[in-house]
Formats: C-alpha cells, sequence, structure tokens
C-alpha cells in the first residue's frame, strides 16, 4: 500500500446573477469610486439618477463589456446591470455616510487595486499584441510531450472519503491487509466509521510526471491514502487506461497554453529589465527575497497581459515544466 499526502486532486459570472453576487463585492467598489472622488459630474447620457448621483451610458457599457456579454443578450443584460449599478450607487452612498471611505484597510484596499490596474495597464501597453502560435510551434510541443497527447494514460480510481481525525495505525493495517476496496469499507463498517463513496478519473496530463510515472506502475486494485487537510480519500486504483489525443484535438489547447506562456515570458523580461535598472533596498533584511527571479516571476504572473482568446475546455491541458503541473496537481509521493 502506497501513502500520499497533501493531494490536490480537486476536480464566468453570468449576468443573471451579477446583481446578487455583485452586493458582496459592491461595497469596495463604491469605495473606491467615492475615494477617486465620487461627487464629480460624470461625463455621458445619463440613465437613471440615485439622491443626485447620475449613471451613465458610459458606465453601463464598461459595465456590459466586464461582463463579456453576447450581443444578443445585451439588451435583457443591460436592464439588470444597470439596477446592480443602482445598488452600487445606493452602497457607495452609505459607505461614505458611515466614513467607510476613510477606514485605513479599505483605504489600503483601493490603494492596491489602483496599484495593480495600473501595473496591468503598462504591461499591456508594454508587451502590446502577442503573435499567435504557429502551426509548426504547436506540432512542435504536441511531439515533444507525448504523455501529454499521444501516449496519455487515464487512471481510473475509486474512493472512501473519511474525516482525517478517523485515520489511525488500526486503520492504516487495516489498509496494508486488505486486498479490495470493499474490504476497507467492511472493515469501516465493522468500526462504525463513517464514510462516503467517490469516483475519480485523471489523465497523465493532469498529474505531475513522476506521480504519472508511478501509478502507472501500480497494478490495478493497488490501494493508497490521500490527505486531503481535514479529510483523506482512501484509494484504489481501478483501471489504467490508454487515453491518447490527436494532433487535431489537441491544438486549441495547446495553443492557448502556449500564447499564454509568450505573455508570461514577455512579463517576466520587462520585470527582469525594470529590476536591472532600478535601485531596490531591502530595509529589513529578515524579509529580503532570497530569489530575485522568484519575485519576478511571481509578479509577472500577477500583472500579466491577459489572453486574447478564452481558456479552451479540451483536451486536458498540457504541462510546461514540472513546476507548473505540480503546481496544478498537488499531489506527492509520501
Amino acid at each position: 500500500m502506497n501513502h500520499f499526502h497533501n493531494s490536490g486532486l480537486t476536480l464566468r459570472r453570468s449576468v443573471a446573477n451579477t446583481r446578487l453576487s455583485g452586493v458582496a463585492l459592491v461595497l469596495m467598489v463604491a469605495v473606491g469610486l467615492a475615494a477617486c472622488g465620487g461627487k464629480e459630474k460624470r461625463v455621458g447620457q445619463a440613465l437613471a439618477s440615485v439622491n443626485g448621483e447620475e449613471i451613465t451610458v458610459l458606465q453601463l457599457n464598461d459595465e456590459l463589456q466586464h461582463a463579456n456579454v453576447p450581443a444578443v443578450q445585451q439588451e435583457a443584460a443591460s436592464k439588470q446591470l444597470l439596477e446592480s449599478l443602482i445598488d452600487r450607487q445606493l452602497l457607495q452612498n452609505e459607505a461614505v455616510k458611515d466614513k467607510i471611505d476613510r477606514d485605513p484597510k479599505v483605504v489600503q484596499a483601493i490603494e492596491r487595486a489602483k496599484a495593480l490596474i495600473v501595473a496591468q495597464a503598462y504591461m499591456q501597453k508594454r508587451i502590446g499584441v502577442i503573435a499567435k502560435p504557429t502551426a509548426a510551434e504547436v506540432e512542435e510541443y504536441f511531439n515533444k510531450n507525448p504523455q501529454y497527447f499521444s501516449q496519455r494514460k487515464q487512471f481510473d480510481m475509486r474512493e472512501l472519503v473519511i474525516a482525517s481525525a478517523d485515520m489511525n495505525d488500526a486503520l492504516k493495517k487495516a489498509m496494508d491487509r486488505a486486498k479490495s476496496l470493499e474490504e476497507v469499507a467492511a472493515w469501516l463498517d465493522a468500526n462504525h466509521v463513517k464514510y462516503g463513496r467517490m469516483q475519480l478519473s485523471r489523465t497523465s496530463a493532469d498529474l505531475a510526471p513522476e506521480l504519472s510515472t508511478k501509478l502507472a506502475a501500480m497494478p490495478a486494485g493497488q490501494l493508497f491514502i490521500v490527505r486531503e487537510g481535514e479529510r483523506t480519500l482512501l484509494i484504489s486504483l481501478a483501471d489504467i487506461k490508454d487515453s491518447p489525443v490527436v494532433l487535431a484535438q489537441a491544438t486549441p489547447q495547446i495553443e492557448q497554453f502556449l500564447f499564454n506562456k509568450k505573455n508570461k515570458d514577455a512579463a517576466q523580461a520587462e520585470l527582469k529589465r525594470l529590476r536591472a535598472s532600478a535601485k531596490i533596498e531591502y530595509l529589513n533584511k529578515t524579509e529580503k527575497s532570497s530569489s530575485a527571479s522568484a519575485s519576478a516571476s511571481a509578479s509577472a504572473a500577477a500583472v500579466s497581459v491577459p489572453a486574447a482568446a478564452p481558456p479552451v475546455a479540451a483536451p486536458p491541458a498540457p504541462a510546461a515544466d514540472n513546476g507548473e503541473v505540480n503546481a496544478r496537481a498537488g499531489l506527492g509521493l509520501k
């Protein structure tokens, strides 16, 4: 039996929900507007007035753009979004009355949001339009990573889910002796341990290469344990089968992946250039970063240029390197 730990086996906002879901976040936005001068006259044709504060066409158009509303749905969506803007203005007015806009935590949050927006706008301008990956680039990635495509494997697993507090030495011994997951279930029943059943399938494109290799070497029926915080999974590897993907199927996902990678690389290069020409002093020596490149990488991820195309749902996302795969899979052998 194998023991796993720290599992990451974890399996766009609709306009119809905009008004409801927006209420939880709208206060911060309202405060932001107030801090930026909510009493200034807004430019654009007014659509509504809330206690003397106008809501304009420009505001509504901006909401439609951020909600990515299709043209055929914009008329209906406009009515809902206008109501959302009215709700936002009401909350903003009350926030100003209560002086929430002067709360230090709120002011700090506004400054942080402003800094991120400005930084991303700069990166967008600096990087410009990233070229779409060529057919040759896509094919090259496909050929260099057969484990994600032409030689992809699918791992089918059966699970018993228990509370981590119920995981003890007696259960581990029972797992060691058991020849099937049903025997483990019988032990749990006999010992009055509550559990749930689940089924899960993952491919070698979803998991870290070293993990896929270890799973592929296991015999069908192999039992192992995965810990996920307050719950623990008792898993049986039910089946391993070939699940190849041809180039035509993989092309959209590879294009998206390579496009995003180009964006990230360009952002990292710009941050590296800025760091090289800047005077950076770490005033608190204990907080000094051990790796400037790691900081640049994290910053690039935060302000990198958004992809021009939406993510592709299938086939499974390719991985660039072990670090990226592990971040997605998050599962390691004990």
